[in-house]
């Protein structure tokens, strides 16, 4: 498996990009140089395209058996490799050891999922209307599907539709971010030439969105764009794939709400909290944003919280007992404390933490905040939990649904039935009780409502993302047309 990541991959081949800039790659815990690489422009991504199409052609015959090799040969690989790609999410993404290994295993999850999808590209025999006439449906591949993938889980958030594109006959051009060019896209070329993917089946395209961020979607050749990442990004991807009436599979922003109610099992709700709220710094879609905890047991639960919150490890990510890494970058860093700052001049309280070095934010405990504050309003994607009382289940929900987002959640409560019922009342795609908002299975609907996306990853839900449906028609026998023909004769 190749492991020299300077070269942008297209048509099976390792080339330099033809823009005039170029990308450093670089450590976020210590500002290390990884690398550089020359970027993509849009004659590269026009390459690409043109690649995809082409091989997908012959991809979409494929007998489904061969499709499933390449698909466990790169099962294979990735686990003969699993050291290499733990290492370049601790050093390019900013992972700590537990999260990189975490993000290693989910993604070998969704790609044995991935591997059942070419024997499950089902059709229908249904009955007809029309005497003699038989109704098949088939489910196709789309053709060619354009990738953004995200910095924050980029190895999982990229496998995450690459296997089951590849899977169900699609080809594929994977722009990655470019904090994480190697660990969401480099990588998968690596692999997949390893795993004897034909050429042109998988491009990745490393560029910055100012030269090529909209080409990637308005270009002529790709039929879906799966794209991860921010609301306002997403929602402008959307607005140009409308225009070209592309397929979008959107996985954006969130607001996700834990809620305690007043019976909840405090100690279980304090380490579901602490888990949901500092895995990976924070900086998932699925973290929790907002502690949501009853008056009765507001002020025993932020006690228990922040105890075990100032056991927490923060620092180099290459140690495997550190529990919170760095930021992916120092942008991110002043953006928090921005939101920190303000919230505090209002009222806020900084119970622990607030302290930053380098790009590491120690782990911050917020009370007293209220539910309009902007550290509360905007998604944190950071190491920083807001404890915010209600009084009433009624409130709860309403302070749950007030934003436009609606992707993951969580209620804790001993009574089932209670949790269960409030969880119901959330609006939100995924949602969790007596346990935290960080789930992921791959054989289960992941996605959002409202401002958190469009369309569902992994299972069989994915497959109706990434393919199409074709109503082909047979007339057995020769049809009566009436009196428009009979008329004729």
């Amino acid at each position: 498996m190749k492991t020299d990541f300077t070269r942008i991959y297209i048509d099976g081949k390792w080339l330099n990009g033809n823009s005039e800039k170029s990308i450093i790659n670089v450590n976020p815990f210590n500002g290390e140089e990884l690398f550089t690489i020359q970027s993509a422009n849009k004659e590269d991504l026009d390459s690409a395209y043109k690649a995809a199409q082409q091989a997908q052609d012959e991809w979409a015959k494929e007998l489904p058996q061969n499709k499933r090799a390449i698909l466990e040969k790169a099962l294979v690989v990735m686990q003969e490799n699993k050291e290499l790609i733990i290492d370049w999410l601790i050093k390019e993404a900013g992972s700590t050891f537990m999260k990189a290994s975490a993000e290693f295993g989910a993604s070998i999850n969704i790609l044995k999922e991935a591997t059942t999808y070419p024997f499950r590209m089902e059709g229908k025999i249904l009955p007809s209307q029309t005497p003699g006439k038989e109704n098949r449906v088939y489910r196709n591949p789309l053709g060619v599907i354009g990738i953004i993938s995200p910095w924050n889980f980029p190895f999982h958030l990229a496998i995450r539709s690459i296997a089951p594109a590849i899977a169900t006959g699609n080809a594929v051009v994977i722009k990655p971010a470019t904090d994480t060019p190697v660990t969401g896209g480099l990588l998968f070329a690596s692999i997949f030439e390893a795993a004897g993917l034909p050429k042109g089946l998988l491009n990745v395209i490393v560029g910055r969105g100012s030269e090529i961020g909209d080409e990637i979607v308005t270009h002529k050749t790709p039929r879906l764009i799966s794209f991860t990442g921010s609301t306002d990004v997403g929602r402008h991807i959307g607005e140009l794939a409308g225009k070209g009436l592309k397929k979008t599979a959107l996985e954006l922003g969130g607001n996700n709400v834990f809620i305690v109610m007043d019976d909840a099992n405090i100690e279980q709700a304090v380490e579901s909290a602490l888990f949901g709220k500092f895995y990976h710094q924070g900086q998932i879609c699925m973290s929790i944003n907002r502690i949501l905890v009853h008056k009765e047991v507001y002020d025993e639960f932020a006690e228990l919280f922040i105890n075990m919150a100032k056991n927490l490890k923060y620092g180099n990510p290459a140690d495997k007992d550190t529990n919170v890494g760095p930021l992916i970058n120092h942008d991110q860093v002043e953006r928090i404390l921005g939101d920190l700052k303000t919230s505090v001049e209002q009222g806020a309280k900084i119970r622990l933490g607030g302290t930053v070095e380098g790009n590491v934010l120690a782990p911050t405990v917020l009370t007293d905040v209220t539910n309009t504050m902007p550290i509360a309003e905007n998604e944190i994607f950071g190491p920083v939990a807001i404890l915010i009382p209600f009084d009433s289940e009624e409130e709860a929900i309403e302070m749950a649904n007030i934003y436009p987002f609606g992707l993951s959640g969580s209620v804790h409560s001993s009574n089932i039935e209670r949790g269960t019922s409030i969880a119901h009342k959330i609006h939100t795609g995924m949602i969790h009780v007596n346990d935290q908002s960080v789930n992921d299975e791959a054989h289960m609907p992941f996605g959002g409502e409202k401002d958190s996306g469009l369309g569902r990853f992994n299972g069989e839900w994915v497959l109706e993302e990434f393919t199409t449906l074709k109503w082909l028609s047979v007339q057995h026998i020769r049809r009566d047309y009436g009196p428009f023909i009979n008329q004729l004769k």
